[in-house]
């Protein structure tokens, strides 16, 4: 059986009826199944995923990015977290039965169709980049929406699709292909954003830190908190534990705790088989030991 993932990100978290209208594309679409969606208003960002069949998928994704695109008025947006779009970004992640080719060009394809019928500018990254100087979303994103309008005079950042010009009510869309994410917030009892940014800057790759970590310290002033808000772009290679375990010890060298951890939208099991092992120190543990694994494929006969 093919399973394609969507992870959307789109740059609303405030207004909560024009998130349920968006996700509500979601909802009603054949063949999808909507795994997870959640608004954040410090990050005034919504993240929104769900799995299904490649064309069911595509279907409900091109709705989805066309409500959010009439909805989102990005040239009145503010928000603590990164963006560039009114549909910020639009990851497909391979599940089952997809190969990684397969993918990217989907992918590429659902790009194109914005470019050609929304008439929006689009990036490529991660695995589906073209241009290989500007891979990772960071270096998309350089600047942010703010920045946009100059950027699309520079030569290094003609759009992969669509228009080379600023549209200021949408910004540009940024779509890849990838391997599953896991986005981790931890939240420490602190308002000094330094000590967050310094934190998310000792485990973040571009500073030295994890190479499959990329982090940022934010603001969250209706908590009076800051967090650390991360990416783990392989958690095979550099798991959970390991980012948790470091930052705690970061906090703590500025006398802070922890208050809590977040994880944003369907996490692999893979994942959580490695922080079950971790903490409970069952080195031995297997999926194979998960009960409800047991019933896959079981007909009940």
């Amino acid at each position: 059986m093919q399973a394609l993932m969507c992870v959307p990100n789109i740059s609303e978290g405030r207004n909560l009826d024009v998130v349920e209208k968006v996700v509500d594309n979601i909802k009603n679409e054949p063949g999808v199944i909507l795994l997870d969606y959640s608004s954040d208003s410090d990050h005034n960002r919504s993240v929104i995923s769900y799995i299904g069949a490649p064309d069911a998928m595509v279907s409900a994704t091109k709705k989805l990015v066309s409500s959010a695109v009439e909805l989102i008025d990005m040239s009145q947006q503010t928000g603590s977290h990164p963006r560039q779009g009114a549909v910020d970004v639009v990851p497909f992640i391979p599940i089952s039965g997809i190969l990684e080719e397969e993918s990217i060009q989907i992918a590429r394809n659902f790009g194109k169709w914005i470019g050609d019928e929304l008439k929006i500018p689009v990036y490529f990254y991660e695995d589906a980049a073209i241009n290989k100087n500007r891979v990772g979303l960071p270096k998309v994103r350089k600047g942010q929406y703010e920045a946009l309008e100059e950027k699309l005079k520079d030569p290094f950042y003609l759009p992969d699709e669509g228009p080379c010009t600023f549209v200021p009510k949408t910004g540009s869309i940024q779509v890849c292909s990838r391997f599953p994410l896991i986005a981790l917030n931890i939240n420490l009892a602190s308002t000094d954003l330094d000590i967050a940014t310094r934190i998310a800057k000792s485990v973040r790759h571009i500073n030295g830190g994890f190479r499959y970590v990329r982090g940022m310290g934010l603001a969250l002033k209706d908590e009076g908190q800051v967090q650390v808000s991360m990416n783990l772009v392989h958690y095979e290679k550099t798991p959970i534990p390991m980012v948790m375990e470091t930052v705690k010890r970061e906090a703590a060298r500025y006398g802070i705790n922890v208050v809590k951890s977040e994880l944003v939208g369907p996490v692999p099991l893979g994942a959580m088989a490695q922080t079950m092992s971790y903490y409970l120190q069952a080195h031995d543990f297997s999926l194979d030991q998960v009960l409800e694994n047991a019933l896959i494929g079981w007909s009940g006969e």
